[in-house]
């Protein structure tokens, strides 16, 4: 009796193994997927569309750049985080958060109902989902952790300037809350950098 145990234990771990193995093959890719920085990665799912999107946008930034100061083309792996600020500021152009200037009468309100003139930005989260997932993108292609532009501090500290900015026009009254980790002298020092970068 043991030994038709055994046997039936055997075939069915040879069984196991075989679909394992059927199943890690049907999901490799290419080798030469991961290296191309400028193919575009397969979309399955709601976060992949929205990474393909976010990637072909920065591809197609990096084309105007380069062409708008006539260079030749930037590759990804030469730009740096001066280079996705650049990027996150063309992107408030076609944002829908309205953002008061301080001079405007409604700056500091959490609701204003009544049209002024002040300028549509991209709202801070959604830059920061940008830059996260480009971040992902990047590493994917190929790119190291190490030199990924997108994981860059001053991108960071961009974002976080942003937060604030937006949270002080909308009114938020927790200051400590909005600067989060940021200590005054890191932020002024680091504004300095990105200035000069920039």
């Amino acid at each position: 009796m043991s030994a038709a145990v055994a046997a039936a234990s055997a075939a069915a771990n040879r069984r196991n193994s075989a679909t394992t193995t059927a199943k890690k093959t049907n999901y490799t890719t290419p080798n030469n997927y991961y290296l191309s920085l400028s193919a575009s990665p397969p979309c399955n799912n709601r976060y992949e569309i929205y990474k393909c999107q976010d990637w072909n946008k920065f591809l197609h930034y990096l084309k105007n750049y380069s062409q708008g100061r006539g260079q030749p083309p930037l590759s990804v792996r030469r730009c740096s985080g001066s280079h996705v600020l650049g990027f996150l500021k063309y992107l408030d152009q076609f944002g829908g958060t309205k953002v008061h200037k301080m001079s405007c009468e409604y700056y500091g309100q959490a609701y204003s109902s009544v049209a002024c003139s002040c300028p549509l930005k991209e709202a801070w989260s959604s830059l920061q989902g940008v830059v996260g997932r480009l971040r992902v993108a990047f590493e994917e292609y190929g790119g190291s952790r190490e030199t990924n532009p997108f994981g860059s501090p001053l991108v960071w500290l961009y974002l976080e300037e942003v937060k604030v900015a937006q949270a002080k026009a909308r009114g938020c009254r927790n200051e400590e809350n909005i600067y989060g980790y940021l200590t005054q002298m890191n932020y002024r020092v680091c504004k300095k950098i990105m200035l000069q970068q920039y």
